[in-house]
């Protein structure tokens, strides 16, 4: 991959984290839950956080990267994303997170896939590995307020 498709990678990841920090946003706005709320802010915090750790990648900054095994509960898998309608209610919030974590998950495994140099490709697994996280937290969100539900 050359410089500037690589760039043009980074800008795409770039934008899909701040996507994914007004998204959670606007999900803290709507739960009525403190400690679900501190949850959402603490994953939203780290969607910022991996917006400065990729544009350091466009400056070539790159530091030690520890990535870490997460379980997954493949929820999501088994789920399709609700209509597009207002106002969303708690079940169909978190589906669209499991969704869009899974996606994220998803974008950084293909681009470590895809990338020959070894930092960088850490830096995408260590991406990966924390969006695989946070759809893990709204798995066990979903397992523990939605399925015992039902």
């Amino acid at each position: 991959m050359d410089r500037q498709k690589f760039g043009g990678v980074l800008d795409f990841a770039i934008e899909r984290e701040k996507e994914a920090v007004t998204f959670y946003n606007d999900l803290i706005k709507l739960t009525k839950s403190f400690d679900i709320m501190e949850t959402i802010r603490t994953i939203e915090l780290m969607e910022r956080n991996h917006i400065k750790v990729i544009e350091k990648m466009k400056s070539q900054e790159i530091g030690d990267v520890v990535i870490r095994p997460v379980n997954d509960l493949k929820i999501s898998e088994y789920l399709v994303l609700p209509e597009e309608k207002a106002p969303y209610n708690y079940q169909d919030l978190l589906i669209n997170a499991m969704k869009r974590e899974e996606l994220s998950h998803k974008l950084y495994v293909s681009l470590a896939e895809e990338i020959g140099d070894t930092e960088v490709k850490k830096v995408f697994q260590k991406l990966a590995s924390e969006e695989a996280k946070h759809k893990l937290t709204f798995e066990n969100l979903y397992d523990n307020d939605i399925l015992v539900e039902n």
